[in-house]
């Protein structure tokens, strides 16, 4: 896909000033097997006259943490940059892309703070290509303060990463999660990929576990166990409040949100789980999928066409995909394969391999093959894809307690999520918005 480089400028920003036009000579495929690699570096924030030295180099640093997460990306090292990464200005004819280029650096990033760099002020972010000196990419972030350095960098990067790639999700989502805190205690945590805004969001008696994210990133649902009962449980960001659903049979499993903003779960009604629709008021609605098995584990595309789930009807656990009234069987080796999740963007599946935790395995829906992209050490379960269909957390054993990482579509090295003290489990991503 080819890409046409544009300056972005939400209504509520500032203004910036008039730019060169915008280039079309630089496309990164991070979807594709043959992922690009760009080399980017970053010069040292300006003011007006002279180089940044409150806000600006927390935000400098803020970004870099942000950008060496990217796989795709390799941060040049400042040190390799003759005459140093400070320049005369942040905008051409006062930036010395020479420099950078001989670095190695295929981009670079420029920031400058017309009024200076205190609390309340705006800071300009500019891409240029090295090579050609062309303008990429530019945006204004205002009212930037010590609160919302973090916000700002994330800001930047998800658009960054949506001019360069199409998608910027991944720095506009946050990730749901379970926490152990006890023998019979546990409690949903949120916090962004990059590890930051660490928050506990339950705090009820017994376990809380498998959270999902409603599409509007308003709700979290997920299930609860306590010595008397199953339940639903429903968190609302807006009011910071629970409430529990229960239902008969006192069996609630894996609840997920649909795209409409319904929520899909598997319930007990006369023996084996089937998977159900619920409707606004978390109340059955339809069956989804029923057999005389246990059917649980839904996960839905973006469009709401397509389910993956798992289900016992062939003996083991295996993953099944349902399309246009279809049933298929997606996992063809192994005797235990559980816990799938399909891409938002509907061409993967991706699955959990052994009883107990094992490895994640990707099946391509387009190419109808299998590829495994977590390796251990350890056991490796409950894998869930970012609202980009690129990153893929998962919950590992490889430091010696289950901790949450991440890994993309294609596999490589896993990095680990900040979550503090505790054993972290069950992943779920959610998408925050722009």
């Amino acid at each position: 896909m080819k890409l046409w480089f544009r300056l972005i400028l939400p209504l509520y920003l500032l203004l910036l000033p008039v730019l060169p036009a915008a280039a079309e000579n630089m496309q990164i495929d991070i979807y594709g097997p043959g992922q690009n690699m760009v080399n980017i570096a970053m010069s040292r924030p300006l003011t007006s006259g002279a180089p940044a030295s409150n806000l600006g180099p927390r935000l400098h640093d803020a970004i870099r943490a942000n950008l060496s997460i990217l796989p795709f990306m390799r941060l040049t090292d400042p040190k390799a940059v003759l005459g140093g990464d400070t320049l005369a200005g942040y905008q051409p004819p006062n930036v010395d892309f020479k420099r950078f280029q001989l670095a190695g650096a295929d981009m670079l990033i420029t920031a400058g703070w017309p009024q200076g760099d205190s609390s309340g002020n705006t800071v300009e972010l500019r891409l240029y290509e090295t090579y050609s000196g062309n303008f990429v990419f530019g945006n204004a972030y205002d009212r930037v303060d010590n609160s919302n350095i973090q916000d700002t960098a994330d800001r930047f990067c998800a658009d960054l990463m949506e001019a360069l790639t199409g998608h910027g999700d991944f720095f506009r989502s946050t990730l749901a999660f379970t926490k152990s805190a006890g023998k019979f205690k546990s409690d949903v945590w949120i916090v962004k990929p990059s590890g930051q805004n660490l928050r506990r969001i339950t705090n009820l008696p017994g376990k809380a576990m498998s959270p999902s994210w409603s599409m509007d990133g308003r709700l979290v649902v997920f299930t609860h166990i306590d010595e008397r009962s199953h339940a639903l449980g429903v968190w609302d960001s807006a009011t910071n409040s629970i409430r529990r659903v229960r239902f008969p049979g006192n069996t609630v499993i894996s609840p997920c949100f649909m795209p409409d903003n319904t929520v899909a779960v598997s319930l007990s009604t006369a023996g084996y789980p089937d998977i159900f629709q619920l409707n606004g008021a978390f109340r059955k609605s339809r069956a989804l999928e029923s057999s005389p098995a246990i059917n649980v584990s839904p996960t839905f595309d973006a469009t709401g066409t397509k389910m993956a789930f798992c289900s016992s009807r062939l003996g083991g656990p295996q993953v099944f995909l349902k399309s246009g009234g279809s049933v298929t069987r997606i996992s063809k080796e192994g005797s235990y394969n559980s816990e799938p999740c399909i891409s938002p963007d509907g061409t993967l599946i991706a699955y959990t391999r052994g009883a107990g935790g094992g490895r994640i395995f990707v099946y391509d829906l387009l190419t109808g093959q299998e590829r495994q992209v977590s390796f251990g050490p350890g056991s490796d379960e409950h894998p869930s894809f970012a609202p980009d269909s690129y990153f893929l957390a998962f919950t590992s054993t490889r430091s010696g307690s289950r901790q949450i990482y991440l890994t993309t579509r294609h596999g490589g090295e896993a990095r680990m999520v900040p979550t503090g003290g505790g054993e972290a489990f069950f992943p779920r991503w959610g998408k925050t918005g722009k």
